[in-house]
C-alpha cells in the first residue's frame, strides 16, 4: 500500500520542517489527528525524525534547539506550539539520533 502524497498546509509544514532540519533528515513517521477547542480548529502533527552520522546528528541537535523558536509561515494556518517530544541516541552500529516532535497547526481565521 503506498502512502497518499501530502497536500496543503501538511505539504508546507513538511518542507518547513525539512529546511530547519537539513538534508541529512530523514522523515521516518508523519500521523495527522484533527484538533479542535472552544474557539479554534486545526490538526496535531507527529513527525518522527532519523539523522544518521556524526554530521547528521549535528544537525539534528541544531533541529531540536530550534524547533521551539521557530516562526512558520504557511498560508492560511498558525503553528501555535512545536515541541521535541522524544530523543533517542544510537552510537553502535553508526551513530544515529532519532526523535519526535510534536506540532499543533491552527486553522489562521
Amino acid at each position: 500500500m503506498q502512502a497518499k502524497p501530502e497536500r496543503g498546509p501538511v505539504r508546507h509544514l513538511r518542507n518547513a520542517l525539512a529546511q530547519i532540519a537539513g538534508p541529512d533528515a530523514r522523515f521516518v513517521r508523519h500521523v495527522e489527528r484533527p484538533w479542535t477547542s472552544v474557539t479554534f480548529e486545526g490538526s496535531r502533527h507527529t513527525f518522527g525524525l532519523r539523522f544518521e552520522g556524526c554530521d547528521a546528528i549535528a544537525a539534528g541537535e541544531a533541529f531540536i534547539a530550534a524547533l521551539p523558536d521557530h516562526e512558520f509561515a504557511i498560508p492560511g494556518q498558525l503553528v501555535a506550539e512545536a515541541t521535541v517530544a522524544e530523543v533517542d541516541h544510537t552510537l553502535a552500529p553508526i551513530p544515529v539520533l532519532a526523535l519526535r516532535c510534536e506540532l499543533l497547526m491552527l486553522k489562521d481565521a
